[in-house]
């Protein structure tokens, strides 16, 4: 098989070529005089002649070949069900794991959910039984785009900002669309302290921030309360979260919490405040906050009320300490009667 090295080039340069007309819909391709079909026939001949003169390492990697190929093509039956069969061939935790994040690669491509779903478990489990940190971080960033992608913004924050010194998940996306997915899942999960510690002034993210456009003002003027500067700044980035594949199916509700979280910060600081006071802040029209507010009250997202006659939004939001105290009260309570109730049963 001495000529074998030297059709690798070819069938790099085929796969290639498959999938560019798996995207664009070509039909029957044949390029360097190979088809599909011969292609796969190199295949099962390499797998034959593994099994008959090689080792099982060699067996592995020519199934493994065969694998990658269905998956370069799009073939995601074929691939999966290739995978299944490298894996029964695979012993090594870390080589079982790359398996796994072959299927997720795989899953994303369909945005198959469900198969993600049980491959994150899968790997997981894998887990346990050990395995090694690059492998684990790269794990982080599958599943928080997993958790993104299922709308669970606040885990996939989390686990986007573990990621952030580590990030080597580069057949996912860029590290610039990372920072991207993890300041925007960032600002509608954490509290300003934590905002600030982990988000704004995190170095890794400072390095980048700036190359995408809008995203450093939309941080900085949510964080500093320049509301005006945020929504211009906002309404920038809506093409961007909406061409995302990712965050498309989930526009807006996107945008709704980013209005809460940046609505409520506002609100946080007065009792009261004319409504005109913040359709100037927000660089809006009264009619337009009106209106806003109006539907975020009535979602029970914003605690405030407005005094239409007055023209002032008077804020009610409940007082932490004070919800506090009544839980101790009602949960002191409950202890009481156990254990009145706990005596009368030992006083018999």
């Amino acid at each position: 098989m001495g000529h074998s090295h030297g059709s690798v080039g070819h069938i790099e340069l085929l796969s290639l070529y498959s999938a560019s007309c798996m995207l664009f819909r070509f039909k029957n391709c044949i390029v360097f005089g190979y088809s599909s079909d011969m292609v796969q026939f190199w295949l099962f001949y390499r797998i034959a002649d593994a099994e008959e003169n090689l080792g099982e390492s060699e067996v592995r990697e020519a199934h493994l070949a065969k694998s990658l190929f269905y998956i370069r093509i799009g073939d995601k039956d074929k691939a999966l069900e290739q995978l299944k069969v490298t894996e029964g061939k695979t012993v090594a935790v870390g080589q079982r794991m790359d398996l796994v994040f072959y299927t997720l690669q795989l899953g994303f491509f369909y945005m198959d959910f469900d198969l993600i779903s049980k491959s994150i478990d899968k790997a997981n489990n894998l887990f346990e039984e050990g395995g090694d940190w690059e492998r684990k971080n790269r794990l982080k960033v599958y599943e928080g785009l997993y958790c993104m992608s299922t709308r669970n913004f606040k885990k996939a924050a989390d686990l986007f900002l573990d990621s952030i010194s580590t990030f080597t998940t580069y057949e996912l996306f860029p590290y610039d669309t990372f920072i991207f997915y993890t300041v925007l899942t960032s600002i509608i999960s954490l509290d300003r302290v934590s905002l600030k510690q982990k988000v704004v002034d995190a170095p890794e993210i400072l390095t980048v921030i700036g190359k995408i456009p809008h995203l450093s003002e939309f941080l900085n003027s949510l964080y500093d309360c320049q509301y005006k500067s945020f929504f211009s700044a906002f309404a920038g980035l809506t093409e961007q979260i909406k061409l995302d594949r990712y965050l498309h199916p989930h526009f807006r509700y996107y945008m709704r919490e980013v209005r809460t979280v940046v609505y409520s910060q506002f609100l946080e600081s007065y009792k009261s405040v004319t409504i005109e006071a913040m359709a100037k802040a927000f660089g809006v029209t009264l009619e337009f906050i009106d209106l806003e507010l109006s539907r975020f009250i009535a979602a029970g997202k914003l605690h405030c009320k407005i005094d239409k006659v007055a023209g002032v939004l008077e804020t009610n939001r409940p007082d932490a300490k004070n919800a506090l105290y009544q839980a101790t009260i009602k949960q002191g309570d409950f202890l009481l009667n156990r254990i009145q109730k706990l005596s009368r049963v030992i006083d018999l």
